[in-house]
């Protein structure tokens, strides 16, 4: 059985070597991202049994994320090489301040192939959790009819649903993105969302109105993450607070929000306190941002509970 699953895209990103705009950037090095992708690799470094539904090029770029995800201990039965669909790519533009801007190419994208009709019930069956972004159902109509299929087999087998609304607006519009994300929000159990999600969403960025709102979709759990102002939680009608945790060296922040998703998803299914679980995730983040690529700073479970529990390592 799998703790966590999940339903999306991978692609290959290319890092520039420099800072700054990508037409003055001469070469880049090969890596992994996605953002689903990003959080099944968190939660498998984590210990926690990591399952992912997805399709990819039958390709040498396909080959490589295949194995890599393997690689990781990620169950990847449902995972397709498919002939005549590129592997999606995208290139990132990192700025100097540890920002970037990333460019998209991933049409036509081997989920094409990946339909309602596709998914294999007794996959999602044996889950704990299933979690989906918004990132997936952007990339095309038809992702949004898959994941409302993978939403009504987890709900028919009593699965937890958590979702992080990770709106790109290069993919959708802001309309169709809140109308299609709402209609699932009734479903969702866990809401992990950025605050600027959250006004889009929601109408309103007041942590009072929030939590009406989402005691409307009967949502147990709400967490809000506030970047550098640390996190929040609200669940069984109180509001934890959390601050972020100090960086050595942020140097690049894709990939933070999938670390704190991958935090959170192992505190909740390990029955965490409400505590415990947002300075977990906001240590996993605050890892993620020092190392250059979307996933290589995800950690795994000693390093991040050694963080978590103030240990020094010795090193030498």
């Amino acid at each position: 059985m799998n703790d966590v699953i999940t339903i999306g895209d991978a692609m290959i990103t290319f890092d520039p070597d420099s800072t700054g705009p990508m037409r003055f950037v001469n070469s880049f090095k090969r890596k992994v991202g996605g953002a689903e992708f990003n959080v099944a690799i968190g939660c498998a470094r984590l210990g926690l049994k990591t399952g992912w539904i997805s399709r990819l090029g039958h390709d040498e770029f396909g080959r490589y994320i295949y194995n890599f995800a393997r690689g990781e201990g990620i169950d990847v039965s449902e995972v397709k090489l498919i002939k005549d669909y590129p592997t999606s790519i995208n290139f990132k533009e990192i700025n100097g301040d540890g920002s970037s801007n990333t460019f998209y190419y991933r049409q036509k994208s081997p989920t094409l192939t990946l339909n309602s009709d596709s998914l294999n019930e007794s996959f999602i069956k044996q889950a704990r959790l299933l979690h989906i972004t918004g990132v997936f159902p952007a990339v095309n109509d038809q992702n949004i009819s898959t994941v409302d299929k993978a939403i009504q087999l987890a709900k028919k087998h009593n699965l937890k649903i958590s979702m992080d609304p990770n709106i790109r607006l290069k993919l959708w519009g802001k309309e169709k993105a809140r109308a299609t994300l709402l209609r699932w929000m009734g479903d969702v159990d866990y809401l992990l969302a950025g605050i600027d999600e959250m006004e889009l969403l929601f109408n309103t960025d007041r942590i009072e109105n929030l939590v009406e709102k989402v005691k409307e979709y009967s949502i147990s759990h709400l967490f809000i993450k506030q970047g550098e102002n640390g996190a929040m939680l609200w669940t069984d009608n109180n509001l934890y607070k959390q601050p972020s945790e100090k960086n050595t060296n942020e140097i690049d922040t894709v990939g933070a929000g999938d670390g704190f998703d991958a935090g959170v998803l192992y505190g909740i299914l390990n029955n965490w306190s409400p505590e415990k679980i947002l300075k977990f995730g906001n240590i996993i983040g605050s890892m993620v941002v020092e190392v250059i690529g979307d996933n290589e700073g995800l950690p795994y479970l000693e390093n991040a509970l050694n963080k978590l529990e103030n240990k020094k390592v010795i090193e030498r």
